[in-house]
């Protein structure tokens, strides 16, 4: 009796990385695809929204996942100041199902926001988190993770400028930046509504923190998750979270 041959896996393009539903070049990004951007695609509170903003979108990961799970009325703006990250996102978009919901700009963030009329109920932002001056591979890697590029105040000003009364704006940083970006947000008048805390196992304390900040006071939601299991296999809840769009969970 012959026993059926194992399924093959497809043949992936190793120029970026397969989802489910699209696909993401990365290669003439600084920032590749990674983890974080896929937690906060992932993570962000997309109920109810009806226009969202990604700050500094880099490849446009995030703001494909967000098209995703969204239905068609809501669009997408996503701003990058990186040329080639910028043309390389709007070559994204127009592969991805969702070419007529995403807008892609090549634009500081600051500069924007002043002249925005938009409002937006969701802002997302992978922001970077190197303090300036921490040597990285590249130039664009360096612009791309540290703050000089684009600092955490006026990030969470912008943000505020451009966010709806009943809005909420979401990061995803390193667990110890994530406590002083909540000391600098609540300073600015932002109240915290949502956090979840990152580990890559339940015995091992977070290294990365998602962060809901809203204009609105109201409850706190503190969640925690692990990635993995103690047995490396990855975790119930990280499967919930993400199976949408892992092309192989």
């Amino acid at each position: 009796m012959m026993q059926d041959k194992p399924r093959e896996r497809p043949q992936l393009n190793k120029n970026g990385f397969t989802f489910k539903q699209f696909f993401v070049a990365h290669d003439r990004c600084a920032m590749k695809v990674g983890t974080d951007a896929i937690l906060l695609g992932a993570w962000a509170p997309v109920a109810g929204v009806k226009r969202i903003l990604d700050i500094g979108s880099g490849s446009g990961l995030i703001a494909l996942m967000l098209a995703q799970r969204t239905p068609s009325p809501v669009n997408i703006d996503a701003v990058e100041l990186e040329p080639e990250a910028a043309l390389q996102a709007q070559e994204n978009v127009q592969q991805s199902p969702w070419p007529e919901r995403i807008q892609i700009h090549q634009r500081d963030i600051a500069d924007w926001a002043e002249q925005c009329d938009k409002r937006y109920s969701l802002i997302v932002s992978n922001p970077p988190y190197f303090a300036p001056g921490v040597a990285c591979s590249t130039a664009a890697r360096d612009s791309a993770r540290a703050t000089a590029s684009l600092d955490h105040q006026t990030l969470l000003r912008s943000a505020a400028l451009l966010i709806e009364e009943e809005g909420m704006f979401c990061v995803v940083l390193p667990t110890a930046t994530g406590q002083e970006f909540i000391a600098l947000a609540q300073a600015d008048g932002w109240h915290l509504r949502f956090r979840l805390d990152v580990a890559e196992y339940a015995h091992r304390p977070p290294h990365r923190v998602l962060l809901g900040l809203s204009p609105q006071a109201g409850e706190t939601l503190l969640e925690r998750l692990a990635i993995r299991t103690p047995d490396t296999r990855y975790s119930d809840e990280w499967c919930s979270l993400t199976r949408e769009f892992y092309l192989f969970m």
